[in-house]
């Protein structure tokens, strides 16, 4: 039950959305974690602020997930969603904050599991 949220300084196309959408759908597996139940948000042209100073580039990104993760699993997905946005819209990791929510309850579809 992962649901990532993204905000992002730049403004999003949607086919950029889709393949964004389509390469965290993969890279959710780092979490072991599938896109069968992935929810994703992508909220662009975004102000952010870092330091005192606006972004032109940069993005926060939350993930919350039902259950948790290794350390070490948090990492690699931190990794590979900078490696996304790098990629996708020119975004540099050092502009990009991720924070991870473990959540011990979640409902979908009028019940929790």
């Amino acid at each position: 039950m992962p649901f990532i949220d993204s905000k992002i300084t730049v403004p999003v196309s949607q086919e950029k959305k889709e393949k964004i959408k389509t390469r965290l759908g993969q890279a959710i597996a780092a979490l072991h974690k599938t896109e069968n139940y992935l929810m994703v948000g992508i909220d662009s042209d975004y102000d952010l602020w870092m330091a005192g100073k606006k972004l032109e580039k940069g993005a926060y990104v939350s993930v919350s997930l039902f259950g948790n993760a290794a350390p070490e699993d948090y990492e690699r997905m931190t990794g590979k969603i900078c490696e996304i946005l790098n990629q996708e819209l020119g975004i540099p990791g050092a502009s990009v904050y991720v924070a991870y929510h473990p959540v011990s309850d979640w409902g979908w579809n009028g019940r929790n599991f």
